[in-house]
């Protein structure tokens, strides 16, 4: 390292030594020559040759002064600056998501680092976001992975009791099955978020019938509505045709509805409605459920994210997150209204013209 360092001044000195010269030997000449044609001076050979030897000392002198000062100015304005980006990338590369570089000042010569470190310091925080969040992620992923699986275990365990009754042997058997379709559907949305997030799922645009769609996907809870005697009340405009990817949008109708079902109790009421104009197509999905408050409200569309615990066990926290990601997608918008007691209403608002969420 200390060879290259010398190598590297010797170099600079070398530059500056050949561009002083250069310098020099033009202006010396340029002046012996309009003092010889001005004046009328004969500068003899041993004239030249002293001020050859004295305009080699100052061009010594002035390249090694330019070469000290070069290397002053990488210290400070070069050297430094870029060892603290450095040694704050090395502690991202370790894992410090932390770290934050202070800007080197106002000055115009450090307007370019700063610039630098700006878009360091936002790189530094979104990789903390990032990390927070698959941090997150990988600790609620491995608490819903664990849960069904301990009641699965548990419920095998008991199953192998000799002398278990029929009734409680059909139900050990009914909660191993119903844990193991949870913990097949927390598996399926899992990687269902995990590909619309990271892009791998693309929007394919085709021209269907989005109130017959919502008709054929309200059907498929007929059993649950007859169970809990639900009131079902619609009013879908019939003929609404859009251009967007009809397999994304049933994930988002399945999962309001699903919603709104399991958080209505018995003889309570769903709503689902569409209106359409020229642009735009307007989904609304109500229910007359337990309702939700202001501060889960805030959360709800974050994964694993579940504001009523008393259902914990009907879901994974995952579905929201999947109607407001495939919602995002296509460029549309969602919202919710809703009161503690008296229920909630999800709206959705789709382009209806072509090629959308392209």
């Amino acid at each position: 390292m200390n060879y290259r360092k010398i190598l590297h001044g010797f170099n600079n000195w070398f530059v500056f030594f050949l561009l002083a010269a250069f310098v020099v030997t033009c202006c010396m000449t340029l002046f012996i020559t309009v003092m010889s044609h001005s004046l009328g001076i004969t500068f003899t050979e041993e004239n030249i040759a002293t001020a050859a030897k004295l305009t080699f000392g100052n061009v010594l002198l002035i390249s090694l002064l330019f070469t000290f000062i070069d290397a002053l100015r990488r210290k400070l304005m070069v050297e430094r600056p870029t060892k603290r980006i450095v040694s704050a990338g090395e502690r991202i590369t370790n894992g410090n998501f932390s770290v934050r570089i202070e800007p080197l000042g106002d000055s115009y010569v450090y307007e370019s680092f700063n610039s630098i470190i700006e878009c360091f310091n936002k790189m530094a925080e979104e990789l903390g976001s990032v990390e927070t969040l698959r941090a997150d992620f990988i600790a609620n992923v491995s608490h819903e992975l664990k849960t069904p699986l301990a009641i699965m275990q548990n419920y095998g365990t008991m199953l192998q009791s000799p002398n278990l009754p029929e009734e409680k042997r059909v139900e050990y058997a009914k909660g191993v099955t119903d844990n193991s379709r949870r913990l097949a559907s927390l598996i399926t949305n899992i990687l269902k978020l995990n590909k619309l997030e990271n892009q791998q799922i693309f929007p394919v645009s085709q021209r269907f019938d989005l109130s017959e769609q919502l008709c054929e996907t309200l059907l498929q809870f007929e059993e649950i509505w007859e169970q809990k005697g639900i009131d079902i009340e619609t009013d879908i405009e019939d003929s609404v045709y859009i251009n967007s990817d009809s397999e994304l949008l049933s994930l988002v109708w399945s999962n309001l509805l699903s919603n709104a079902f399991k958080f209505t109790e018995n003889s309570g009421k769903v709503t689902v409605s569409l209106v359409a104009d020229e642009n735009c197509a307007t989904i609304r999905i109500s229910d007359t459920g337990c309702g939700i408050s202001p501060e889960t409200g805030a959360h709800i569309f974050e994964k694993f994210y579940q504001g009523d615990t008393s259902h914990a066990m009907q879901g994974n926290g995952l579905g929201l997150a999947l109607v407001k990601r495939v919602v995002d997608i296509m460029n549309g918008e969602i919202a919710v209204q809703s009161e503690v007691g008296k229920g909630s209403t999800f709206t959705v608002k789709l382009k209806r013209g072509e090629n959308v969420g392209l």
